[in-house]
This record gives structure tokens, C-alpha cells and sequence, in this order.
């Protein structure tokens, strides 16, 4: 298994039907499958959405956690405590609310934009990156998106 997804050739969103006693139903496939199973179709790259069989509604982002839960579980800690402490004293605050999903979702699409760049470089590349360099460039990507997530939210200037 490779470190990055990769989309499926169809892009075809698979629905997988949760049910009451907790069992999940891949109806691509016609079988029950559990969470391990999603883990491996994300890593991947297939995309999917978790419906409750009975109400149709959305369990996606749920069901995600969960899958992040029992990760960290078995000592996949990617996700730091401070992150965690940080990220959940900012639910209930409404100000951001449209700004952190999007901030976190542009940034983690750069830093895997990052990652493929310092695969595809050469042993002689390497030479003149440093990870000190590689940090400031992360830092300095990560500081343009906030700066237009933020700009999303902010009131248009008229020119005086």
C-alpha cells in the first residue's frame, strides 16, 4: 500500500448501508464488510458515503472518526493531543465554522502536494533541500491559505 490515495478510475462514490445491530453493507460488492475494511478502501483512494439503512441519513463524518478513533487506538498517533485539545475548543465557535474546515482541508491537500514533490525528486535534489527549507516552505503555503481562507470571509474592499 502506497502512502498516497489515488483516485478510482470511475470515480463512482460506493454506498455502504449501515445498520442497527452496527453491520456494515458495501452494496458495490453485496457484503458485509467492517471498518477495517473502509480503512483500506480510503487508503486506497475509493470514495464513499455511510447511509443509515433505515433512515438514509448521512453517517459519513461519523463514521470517519470512528475509523480515526480506533486508528489512533492501535498507536497510529498522527494526530497530536495539543492538535486535538486546539481543534475541539474550536467547536461551538461559529466565527469558524466555514473557515476551519476549509483552512484544514487546503492545507492537508498541500501538504500531500508536498510529499509527492520530495518523492519525485532526484538523489541530486536533495542536496540543496534541507528539512529546515522544507518546513519554511510548508509554513510559508500554509500561512497563503489562511490568508485566502480567510479572505473568503471578509467583506469585499471598494476601491476609494
Amino acid at each position: 500500500m502506497g502512502l498516497f490515495m489515488t483516485k478510482q478510475a470511475n470515480n463512482e462514490v460506493v454506498t455502504i448501508k449501515k445498520y442497527a445491530n452496527r453491520r456494515l453493507y458495501n452494496t458495490q460488492t453485496s457484503s458485509y464488510i467492517v471498518l477495517e475494511d473502509l480503512f483500506e478502501m480510503i487508503k486506497r483512494g475509493e470514495e464513499f458515503i455511510v447511509k443509515d439503512a433505515k433512515t438514509d441519513d448521512d453517517l459519513t463524518r461519523a463514521v470517519l472518526t470512528q475509523i480515526i478513533f480506533e486508528q489512533e487506538a492501535k498507536g497510529y498517533n498522527l494526530l497530536p493531543i495539543s492538535f486535538l485539545r486546539q481543534l475541539i475548543g474550536m467547536y461551538g465557535n461559529t466565527q469558524l465554522e466555514g473557515v476551519v474546515p476549509n483552512y484544514l482541508t487546503a492545507t492537508m491537500e498541500q501538504f500531500i502536494q508536498n510529499q509527492e514533490k520530495m518523492i519525485g525528486f532526484s538523489t541530486d535534489q536533495w542536496t540543496d533541500y534541507t528539512p529546515m527549507k522544507m518546513f519554511e516552505n510548508m509554513a510559508e503555503q500554509n500561512m497563503k491559505i489562511f490568508e485566502q481562507t480567510m479572505g473568503m470571509f471578509s467583506p469585499n474592499k471598494k476601491d476609494e
